[in-house]
């Protein structure tokens, strides 16, 4: 994942935090969310959203490895670790590489945690513009109409792995300016393995994810943190 500290080029955290809403959102919407009734035979398309919103339908929390590449005037960063979520609006990312790090939201605050630097960031859901927050609608229900002007297949966009799915979603008015498209790879059990985001400025953010558990145990203290003794607590106003 990117640095907590997001380049100033991107026009500051709340344009990134609404891309990545819209981001969650599509993902949302493909895999859990009915498409309305067409009339006459479904497209191959219309079927294929069908088929993943089935898939989804009883998934009550996620685990996966997650990568994060933000590319950008030749420079490469990139960051790994391990994700969980769950319905209420929970979420764990932990990082593991470059740097241990520590992001939790337990669906009304959130918690930024840099252990190198002995600093915990901690706000409401609601007034945080971290660009991770919108992932914790990952099992919520929404609505793909209201998300993408269109979305449709990509299967020919480059770098698919073998038997995986592309799609490709374009913003709704009004977003044209925040990203140009959304590349989403899906593998056949329908785990959602990539997501690219396209700039205007060539840049580009994608995440995989890799060792996708569904329903996985998970323990209510994975979604608790209290921070150790002389920890630094930051609180934005």
């Amino acid at each position: 994942m990117l640095s907590p500290r997001i380049p100033n080029r991107l026009s500051g955290q709340r344009r990134l935090s609404g891309l990545f809403c819209n981001l969650a959102c599509a993902l949302l919407a493909l895999v859990i969310t009915p498409t309305d009734a067409v009339p006459g035979a479904a497209t191959p398309l219309e079927q294929y959203v069908r088929a993943l919103e089935s898939s989804y339908r009883d998934v009550r929390a996620l685990r996966a490895e997650f990568t994060q590449i933000y590319i950008w005037g030749g420079k490469r960063r990139v960051e790994s670790g391990t994700v969980h979520f769950a319905r209420g609006g929970r979420m764990r990312w932990d990082y593991r590489e470059p740097k241990e790090k520590l992001f939790l939201s337990d669906g009304k605050k959130v918690f930024l945690y840099l252990p190198e630097e002995k600093q915990l960031t901690r706000s409401s859901v609601k007034s945080s513009e971290d660009f991770r927050v919108p992932f914790r609608l990952l099992l919520s229900r929404l609505n793909l109409r209201k998300v993408f002007s269109r979305i449709e297949f990509a299967d020919a966009a480059p770098r698919p792995e073998s038997g995986n799915r592309l799609l490709r979603a374009y913003p709704k008015r009004g977003y044209e300016d925040a990203y140009e498209a959304l590349l989403i790879e899906v593998t056949p059990a329908f785990d959602i393995h990539r997501l690219i985001v396209s700039y205007a400025d060539r840049s580009t953010m994608e995440f995989v994810f890799d060792h996708v558990e569904r329903n996985p145990a998970l323990r209510p203290s994975l979604f608790r943190f209290t921070p150790p003794e002389g920890t630094e607590v930051i609180e934005p106003r």
